[in-house]
């Protein structure tokens, strides 16, 4: 039987003055008193520029705009022992854009998450979607307290009904008792009350219940509208009280002074209940109708009073069938009509009071407590089933709703009439580092890419121009590839690396094969058969792997060519011979470490394996790259690359970071191999769950990339992302994109798998 016996609940706490505050800090409270052997305790968000001083229920504090403070959370967290981590979301109460910040929180934990969606709109802002899609994307459970929530999760954003849960607002097990008494306590006795209680704040539409109150007094002239609470924080660091003060003016204006009272206080909940058990009717006049919770409202009508208010979403629930009564939005007329008829009907007020209170006593947050340890048990549950095989996990990861439009605005700004730049400060080209042949081989693969059906293809002469470069870097002397130019155009070396060779091989090779002008395809195969025969005497293992991309590209396009052939054969043997001899039962690896570009290798073998048949290839390639797979998983199911800090261990399990879009688009386009050679379409999965990386699906939830201009970041750090957005990282993001809207029109044609996808191991 699962055990849940710690649990962290994420959001704000007491004495922080807002109604997650409130609502967090008694659902705490009310899992603990329930069930006394679990220990609870809340992580609790503090606002800009505040301290509060919270109680010992509050171990971690985490300042809203200081993502480190996340990232430390989370490793306290990891570090100690927690069961289930509680999110409480509300997009205003965390940093970044629509609250991002929280994700880098999420992604970093290794237990499971159980989100309490305090708002869920209907209509979201790009960022509020993405950001949500994340959140969907981390957490077990979501939880909501309304029926219409759990309708607005299925039809905007998809969710399956299975991941959601209605759990209603809990509410204080409170007597059903006559107001008199505490009438007297608070110094109303003979008054006929009404009562608004939250923090002040424009939408609240007092003004429209003031409006309302010379009808009511006509009918009743002993009534009194009390507005309690303080004016909402953020509202006094903008505006100051100039919104009490606009509402006492308008009291003043229709001569309500006797009638209408603002009590100026955050109240505790022991004062809070003595309030609402002397008013008469509590009325929530509120202005938005997307109002997806209300805990005064749900307070009001667990302690059986007559509720009138207007009809946002929570209401609508929870007054349903003479439970309350509801008026239009912003009609003090109406408003007046109803409170004035109930105030003067006892028999009829007295038995809507009544079946508030019995249709209440399921929200008591007993009941609540017990709802919600129901949900955790059931998600640990299902956590520790997967737990044996990380590989398994973040299959359920859901893929983005729509991939992003290819936008190639920061791509064009990197470009001169040189080729393009190597680095860039921010989003500014870097003409100190000038130009290297590894990026502008890549910007051929791109233009290649874009000739696909359904892209827009690059303007000719931007694609002659990296043509050019890759021309101008061929050394005939050396017979090597040059690779890095200054930006005053003179060579630094006579020769590049293996691996700039390669890959140039690579990108001439697919440029033989897919590029729009046939001149171009055939000085493309033209030089690659030149430069071919140097990588013969190459050790690299990565220059074998980008050579047998070229190749099985340069085959492809019809060229028959006996060397290319043999070199082929030469090259997938080596890569091959080299798996047999490092691999052992827990490292399927080519090499005793782990570097960069690491899934080409796989990529390479599966290729070669699918186009000539092989099956020795084919295997070779998959299950190394099942391996890989499985280590760049991280605990909470997400993709993470391997970092570049991992580079010269020898047989370790690779370090989270530097994180770099360079071994995301190697992993993306090996999944994608790997898929079209066996047919199993969770290899389309993997891509998704790697491509989701550049969207911000990663160790601290943020999007590497800008959705508008296709610029990407350079990486992630462990406490931030790389601003600097340089050639390779942007080209490693579009050719990535490329080939997930390229798989997306593909879909699954067995009839295009050849016969070697039932080789499976």
């Amino acid at each position: 039987m699962t055990h849940v016996s710690r649990i962290a609940f994420i959001g704000n706490s007491l004495p922080r003055r807002c109604g997650i505050a409130t609502f967090t800090t008694h659902l705490r409270q009310a899992v603990g008193t329930r069930f006394p052997d679990i220990e609870t305790f809340i992580v609790a968000m503090t606002d800009p520029g505040q301290d509060y001083a919270y109680p010992a229920s509050v171990p971690i504090e985490v300042h809203q705009d200081r993502l480190e403070d996340y990232l430390h959370a989370a490793d306290l967290l990891n570090d100690g022992n927690v069961d289930i981590a509680c999110l409480q979301h509300e997009f205003g109460i965390f940093g970044g854009e629509a609250g991002e910040n929280i994700l880098a929180l999420l992604g970093r934990l290794t237990m499971p998450i159980v989100t309490t969606l305090h708002t869920v709109l209907d209509q979201p802002t790009p960022a509020q979607r993405d950001v949500f899609d994340r959140l969907f994307a981390l957490s077990g459970k979501l939880i909501v307290m309304a029926q219409k929530a759990r309708e607005l999760l299925r039809t905007v954003y998809r969710v399956p009904a299975d991941k959601i849960e209605v759990i209603a607002h809990g509410i204080p097990d409170f007597p059903f008792v006559g107001s008199e008494k505490a009438k007297a306590e608070l110094g109303f006795t003979g008054r006929t009350v009404i009562l608004t209680f939250g923090l002040l704040s424009p939408n609240k539409g007092i003004e429209v219940m003031i409006d309302a109150m010379p009808a009511i007094v006509k009918s009743r002239p002993d009534a009194v509208y009390v507005v309690l609470g303080a004016t909402h924080p953020n509202l006094v660091r903008e505006q100051g009280e100039s919104y009490r003060d606009s509402l006492r003016v308008r009291v003043q204006d229709l001569g309500l002074e006797d009638h209408v009272v603002f009590l100026d206080r955050f109240v505790d909940q022991d004062t809070l209940l003595r309030f609402i058990s002397m008013c008469d009717i509590y009325a929530t006049p509120y202005l938005n109708l997307a109002q997806m919770t209300s805990g005064t409202l749900a307070y009001s009508f667990g302690l059986g009073k007559p509720v009138v208010s207007t009809p946002y979403w929570h209401a609508r629930e929870l007054l349903a069938d003479g439970r309350g009564i509801l008026v239009p939005f912003g009609n003090a007329e109406a408003i007046g009509l109803a409170i004035a008829g109930l105030l003067t009907d006892d028999a009829r007020r007295e038995a809507m009071a009544e079946r508030a209170y019995i249709g209440s006593r399921s929200m008591i947050w007993q009941r609540s407590a017990e709802r919600y340890l129901d949900v955790f048990t059931a998600v640990l549950q299902d956590h520790q089933l997967h737990e044996a095989a990380p590989a398994e996990r973040g299959r359920g990861l859901r893929a983005p709703h729509a991939s992003p439009e290819m936008r190639l605005g920061h791509f064009l700004a990197m470009c001169d009439d040189t080729g393009l730049f190597q680095h860039a400060v921010h989003v500014v080209p870097d003409r100190s580092h000038g130009y290297c042949v590894d990026d502008n081989a890549r910007a051929l693969l791109l233009a290649c890419a874009l000739n696909a059906p359904g892209e827009e293809p690059l303007a000719g002469p931007l694609i002659g121009r990296f043509a050019a470069f890759v021309q101008h870097a061929w050394n005939p002397d050396t017979r090597r590839f040059r690779n890095f130019l200054g930006f005053e155009r003179r060579w630094l070396e006579d020769r590049g690396s293996e691996d700039s060779h390669g890959r140039t091989l690579w990108a001439l090779g697919e440029c033989a094969r897919s590029d729009a002008l046939a001149s171009r395809r055939r000085w493309a195969a033209a030089l690659f058969t030149q430069a071919l025969p140097s990588v013969e005497g190459f050790t690299s293992p990565r220059a074998w792997a980008f050579t047998l991309l070229g190749l099985n590209a340069f085959c492809a396009a019809g060229v028959v060519d006996a060397q290319a052939l043999r070199l082929r054969g030469l090259l997938a043997d080596r890569l091959t011979a080299l798996l047999g001899a490092v691999e052992s039962d827990d490292w399927v690896w080519f090499e005793e470490g782990l570097a960069y570009d690491n899934a080409r290798l796989s990529q390479a073998l599966i290729v070669t394996g699918r186009a000539t048949r092989t099956p020795a290839y084919l295997e070779g390639g998959l299950r190394s790259l099942r391996w890989l797979m499985t280590i760049q998983t991280a605990p909470a199911g997400f993709f993470r690359p391997v970092g570049s800090d991992s580079f010269g261990d020898l047989r370790q399990p690779p370090k989270p970071f530097d994180q770099q879009a360079l071994e995301v688009a190697a992993t993306i386009a090996a999944c994608l191999a790997a898929w079209q050679a066996d047919g199993d379409d969770q290899w389309r999965v993997e891509a998704m769950r790697s491509f989701d990386w550049f969207l911000g699906r990663n160790d601290l939830g943020i999007p590497l990339v800008d959705r508008e201009t296709g610029s990407c970041r350079d990486g992630l750090h462990s406490d931030r992302a790389n601003e600097n957005r340089g050639g390779e990282s942007v080209l490693s993001y579009l050719l990535s994109l490329a080939e997930i809207r390229r798989t997306a029109r593909l879909g699954i044609d067995s009839a295009t798998l050849l016969p070697l996808r039932a080789r499976r191991l």
